[in-house]
């Protein structure tokens, strides 16, 4: 994000909130910044005996059919396995899970028909919305040749090919691109130059705050996330004279709407209760109170979501939680005075298309990072028109 080019006014610094206790902070596995070899383990395979729900590693959709059992009975390919040695994790427990059973690179390298198999076959994600997801990480924070992501750190040589390197690919790690402040158990940058790593206080007063609204039963539902969310903000202005808070943040909203649709198994009614969600973030409950931290995992007898979950839930879920507790969008020049930032919505379509492609703009090689977008995207939105509407030259122009 370039500053510069946004329309910045003056505004008051917002109430503070009370000092949060002293951070308990965990580092899951090996997990990034790990220095050494990476101990390469590529994704497991899938077989006709453990179908899920039809994805397989081509790109192409699965049948859509939830409701199962995931890992399966009896595939130990894809049963949890700690992070092997020099392996990638990082701040999404999501993909964190993914690889701590297999769905993707164990060692945390993963590629495009990975994320997009992975998603469908654990989350039951649309394979629109997997390609979106997967396309975006990449474009972000990956490989555009390789098409391949660090869930982790910065690995530029071992997530790309010799005589093909097109530029220092940052891995989801990259603060201010997927990473951005406020999120919900991670810390801001600024605080400690670290905001990959899985704050179990963080976690603790999202725990809190999900058993506040639901008299004493921690369920994480939308409202405990929006109400955590909107607290963190108050967290992050208080403590954090450097907060980045931009409009890109909407989708970090949207990213939370897996905690509450995603994350909860449909054999327990899909209720984000705390046994489940705690499985999910690497939190281990210590008995008081508080929590540790252990690698993410899928918890005993999980089934995924039985109905897809499409781009139309995420996205209205993530706009309905920033419109419960809607906040401007600063930036901290670190004095205490805050910038306001031009405000933006979750959206689809041609836009969701566009902005994909604007993504490329600011990767280290464009071009490369466009033709990437453009090769996995357009079969996506051929039907609405969308490849139409631009093109290298265009691309090129407006970068």
């Amino acid at each position: 994000m370039h500053i510069s080019s946004l329309a910045l006014s003056a505004l008051p610094l917002l109430g503070s909130v009370a000092a949060w206790p002293g951070y308990a902070r965990s580092l899951h596995g090996s997990g990034p910044g790990t220095v050494g070899p990476i101990l390469s383990r590529a994704a497991a395979p899938y077989s006709t005996q453990y179908p899920y729900t039809g994805a397989i590693l081509d790109g192409k959709p699965g049948k859509g059919v939830g409701g199962i059992p995931v890992p399966a009975p009896g595939d130990t390919a894809h049963y949890f396995e700690a992070p092997p040695p020099g392996a990638q994790r990082g701040p999404c427990p999501g993909m964190n899970t993914l690889a701590n059973h297999g769905f993707i690179s164990r060692d945390g390298l993963t590629t495009w028909t990975e994320l997009v198999a992975g998603m469908q076959n654990v989350w039951n994600v649309q394979y629109e919305l997997a390609v979106l997801l997967a396309v975006l990480g990449i474009a972000t924070d990956g490989d555009p040749v390789t098409e391949m992501l660090s869930i982790g750190d910065q690995v530029t040589q071992a997530i790309g090919h010799e005589g093909e390197f097109t530029g220092n690919y940052g891995g989801l790690s990259k603060h201010n691109s997927f990473e951005l402040d406020v999120s919900l158990t991670r810390d801001d940058f600024y605080l400690h130059g670290d905001a990959h790593t899985f704050n179990a206080t963080l976690f603790q007063m999202m725990a809190e705050t999900a058993a506040e609204i639901h008299n004493g039963t921690a369920i994480f539902d939308f409202d405990a996330v929006a109400l955590h969310r909107a607290r963190r903000y108050n967290q992050s202005i208080a403590e954090n004279p450097w907060i980045v808070f931009p409009s890109a943040e909407i989708h970090n909203y949207g990213a939370g709407v897996f905690v509450f649709e995603a994350f909860p198994s449909s054999a327990r009614n899909m209720t984000p209760d705390l046994e489940t969600i705690s499985s999910f973030f690497g939190a281990v409950p210590l008995g008081n109170g508080k929590y540790g931290s252990q690698p993410e995992r899928i918890p005993e007898g999980w089934h995924n979501r039985v109905s897809i979950l499409n781009s139309s839930i995420i996205g209205d879920g993530g706009q309905d939680q920033y419109n419960a507790y809607p906040v401007p969008f600063v930036v901290g020049d670190g004095t205490g005075k805050l910038y306001n930032l031009s405000s933006t919505s979750l959206v689809g379509g041609c836009t969701t298309y566009q902005t994909a492609i604007d993504t490329a703009g600011s990767s280290p090689n464009p071009v490369a990072t466009y033709e990437f977008v453009r090769r996995r995207l357009d079969p996506i939105y051929a039907s609405l028109g969308c490849p139409n509407s631009t093109s290298l030259a265009m691309f090129l122009g407006d970068i």
